[in-house]
């Protein structure tokens, strides 16, 4: 029997697993699973419990539409989560805290937190959690706070008015004259205390999560990442304090206004604090690293004055959160390496990393009493979920897209190293298609990956993803260009600020390394990128000779740097670029594509979302204009309800059919089949 090939109806079908929180046994972990219905156009999470000991997954709730970050009670006995319910007749304005039984039963609201819970943890008896909540900050009590709210929803006006620096944010606006406080909610009672309140202090803006802050084993006190700055913006450097649980008593642990410091973890004695720390006074590239401060010895027991960056001799950039061994000597986290996400385990006496669990991409994990979980993807298969125990080989703990993928070629792929700009080596992921034979002729397509300072590689994107783009018949591939993360700081910093020039360099090897093999046709090579590649390919439009490539695809990509102001990120374009655009805009415009329209010759589609504030549609819409005065064949896709990243099924569904449409129309060999999703 022929076997199928991927597409996005079938992409749309694969059920999303969140990262894993496990039991105090290790017995459990509980995850959220997200499913999709192409026909209502839009999707459900729900909360299942997996067996680490065996068994089949089982579905835990089943009435809410966005159950989300499930964490269990440090007894076990409940487990916590965030959504948006009906609950007797009662449905929710905001999220709110949930708890319910892990052998089943309905879910219960906690309390009411009439500005929501946007993030929480437990104390460590059980019996309380601190939560995230964006209040007003001049208002005292939660009464206050309810009428507010009430008071602003009422109102009959939608204009935003703000003096502040950062009043937007990836795809929303920041909450007009509020920030986010830290609470601490009874979970008997669901009363609530602000322990910010009157303090003027606030966690990040930027979508503060369970790791901004943790509570200390005693559960006397919580450490937290807050920025003292006056003025709060996207780059702020952030400085760790504690906050004392029953006084509110505020104590700065570690401030330097060269660094930026986050993701507090205490030890499990909790005379350690393990934070990430990186040095912006040196360099705004400069890694996350692993950073420990210590409790001073004597009756007292203060934190000491001094803090220490344990991993500074080791080249990679740590991601959160930090999780503590047992026995206090190691600290777990993922950080990236060559294309790829480990967890890797920091011993802190010998200063050594080791890979605990290897890549592909492990997106998430957990570890209570000898048990590990990890959540973890490659290019060949969507996440899944294992048990790591000591001296054991992985045992997967559920089967959910198995019966769907197992009809499906999905090709091979590999990873592939050659000579790129300044002599180095360089990465590239090449997907094959499935039955590619090596005597026949395939056409090429680049997808240029955004950050730019991100690695993709042995993952599996549900946006972009390379399997697809390969069962259409090309042979696809992801360059990780100079300004990359995961191949160390020398080669991330490299393209600072000199945009365009060593990443357009290492893309022009690849296709000369293409090329150069048999099975390529020199007639059909496509480039395609979004946000830094969909720059890439805009400047590629401006630099490349016409006829190198047949087309291009621009995602909300970059086009005007000096335009671009208008995005949510500004704070950085100076240390990207080099200048100020007003103070030295021939050097800004020396790294805008904009500036070299004149040369720009190849037919181009160019896509883009309005609610996109990382890169304001204004940029799509000024690049398919220019094409247009030009004369240059180019189409637009524009989504009014869709930010950065196309996340409605329908939409993406509509973002496939025009991206292969386009490729197919200006395709001037043998075209790929097109193989469109059923109606």
């Amino acid at each position: 029997m022929a076997q199928k090939h991927l597409d996005v109806d079938t992409l749309w079908k694969i059920e999303r697993l969140g990262a894993p929180h496990l039991s105090p046994d290790g017995a459990q972990a509980v995850c959220t699973l997200s499913r999709y219905d192409m026909d209502e156009n839009k999707g459900r999470v729900s909360l299942w419990l997996l067996s680490t000991l065996g068994g089949q997954p089982r579905q835990l709730t089943h009435c809410g539409d966005k159950d989300g970050q499930p964490r269990f009670s440090p007894r076990g006995d409940l487990i916590g989560f965030v959504a948006k319910r009906e609950q007797e007749g009662h449905k929710d304005e905001e999220p709110q805290f949930y708890v319910i039984p892990p052998d089943g039963g309905e879910a219960r609201r906690v309390g009411e937190v009439a500005t929501g819970v946007t993030a929480f943890k437990w104390f460590p008896d059980g019996k309380r959690i601190a939560l995230v909540s964006w209040v007003w900050p001049t208002l005292r009590g939660a009464a206050a706070q309810a009428k507010a709210l009430k008071e602003y929803k009422a109102r009959k006006v939608t204009g935003y008015a703000t003096s502040e620096a950062t009043y937007r944010y990836w795809d929303h606006f920041i909450p007009e004259g509020r920030v986010p406080h830290l609470l601490v909610m009874d979970v008997a009672t669901g009363r609530t205390v602000d322990l910010f309140e009157g303090t003027g202090l606030e966690l990040t803006r930027m979508d503060p999560d369970a790791n901004a802050f943790d509570i200390s084993p005693d559960g006397r006190a919580i450490a937290f990442a807050h920025d003292p700055a006056p003025v709060k913006q996207v780059d702020g450097r952030q400085a760790i304090a504690e906050v004392d649980v029953r006084t509110r008593k505020v104590s700065e642990l570690v401030r330097d206004a060269a660094w930026d410091l986050s993701a507090p973890a205490y030890s499990p004695e909790g005379d350690r604090l393990a934070f990430l720390a990186s040095h912006q006074g040196r360099k705004h590239t400069m890694p996350r690293q692993l950073a420990v401060l210590t409790r001073e010895d004597g009756p007292a027991r203060r934190w000491a004055r001094d803090w220490e960056v344990v991993s500074a001799q080791w080249d990679h950039e740590l991601n959160a959160p930090l999780r503590w061994e047992e026995d206090g000597l190691a600290v777990l986290f993922t950080a990236e390496d060559k294309g790829r996400t480990p967890v890797w385990r920091f011993d802190l006496a010998d200063r050594r990393a080791e890979v605990l669990v290897p890549g592909g991409t492990v997106g998430g994990f957990d570890k209570q009493a000898g048990t590990l979980v990890t959540l973890a993807d490659t290019a060949g298969h969507p996440g899944r979920i294992h048990a790591h125990l000591p001296g054991e080989a992985p045992q997967r703990l559920e089967r959910f897209n198995d019966a769907l993928l197992a009809p499906l070629a999905l090709g091979q792929h590999e990873e592939v190293w050659f000579t790129g700009a300044l002599g180095d080596k360089v990465q590239m992921w090449v997907f094959y298609p499935p039955g590619f034979d090596r005597k026949k002729k395939y056409p090429i397509l680049h997808t240029i990956h955004g950050g730019p300072h991100t690695g993709p590689g042995d993952l599996w994107h549900h946006r972009w993803n390379w399997k697809l783009f390969a069962a259409q018949g090309y042979v696809v591939v992801n360059v990780n260009y100079h300004g990359s993360s995961g191949f160390g700081h020398a080669f991330l910093d490299s393209i600072t600020p000199r945009w365009g020039e060593l990443e357009l360099q290492d893309v022009e090897a690849a296709t000369d390394w293409l090329l150069a093999q048999p099975w390529a046709d020199k007639r059909r090579v496509f480039a395609t990128g979004g946000s830094y590649g969909g720059f890439m390919v805009a400047w590629m439009n401006g630099h490349v000779p016409a006829g190198r490539y047949a087309a291009y695809v621009c995602h909300a990509g970059c086009f005007d740097w000096t335009a671009m102001f208008a995005d949510d990120a500004y704070a950085w374009h100076a240390k990207e670029l080099g200048a100020w655009y007003w103070d030295d805009p021939a050097r800004v415009a020396a790294q805008s594509p904009h500036a070299f329209a004149g040369a720009m010759a190849t037919p181009t589609l160019v896509i883009h979302g309005a609610l996109d504030y990382r890169v304001p549609d204004q940029q799509g819409l000024a690049y398919y204009n220019t094409l247009k005065a030009r004369g240059v064949e180019a189409r637009l896709l524009w989504f009014p309800d869709e930010n950065h990243w196309i996340l409605k099924p329908r939409n993406s569904r509509l973002w496939h059919e025009e991206f292969f449409g386009w490729l197919a129309a200006h395709d001037p060999g043998p075209r790929p089949a097109r193989r469109r999703p059923a109606a």
